[in-house]
């Protein structure tokens, strides 16, 4: 569908009135289209474009696109299925998981690396045994 004053199809009662530099422009996107679908060759596209520059009736303008078809919009290409969203969560505990033993047993296996981890332990433990009651006695 086109916009404006100017359509591509010919000129009936109004081929004697003057063309707007916007009528111009959209006659150049026109062929601009076809050239780029193949319709018109470099050097055809030149001379048209120029002739539409210096156009200054609708009917000089219909007379430069009466052999071009209005140009079809090139087909939508089927969207790509979305993507499952990533659980970031799950992903940081599943790479400190990964993480976590080697990195433990080097400590473990050097000298202050050892008393870390049994420090680490030790306060685990604490903090686990002497949680509050939570039956409230």
């Amino acid at each position: 569908m086109t916009t404006g004053p100017w359509d591509p199809r010919p000129v009936t009662g109004r081929g004697r009135l003057r063309a707007s530099d916007a009528d111009r422009e959209h006659v150049i996107e026109t062929l601009k289209d076809a050239f780029v679908q193949g319709m018109l060759a470099k050097d055809e596209f030149d001379v048209r474009a120029e002739q539409a520059l210096t156009s200054r009736t609708y009917a000089e303008l219909s007379a430069i696109t009466h052999d071009i078809a209005a140009p079809q919009p090139l087909p939508k290409l089927a969207k790509a299925p979305a993507r499952k969203p990533v659980n970031k969560k799950a992903l940081a505990w599943t790479a400190c998981a990964i993480v976590l033993l080697p990195a433990l047993s080097a400590a473990f296996f050097t000298y202050y690396g050892g008393f870390l981890v049994l420090f680490l332990f030790a306060f685990i433990g604490l903090t686990v045994t002497t949680a509050p009651d939570q039956h409230g006695s």
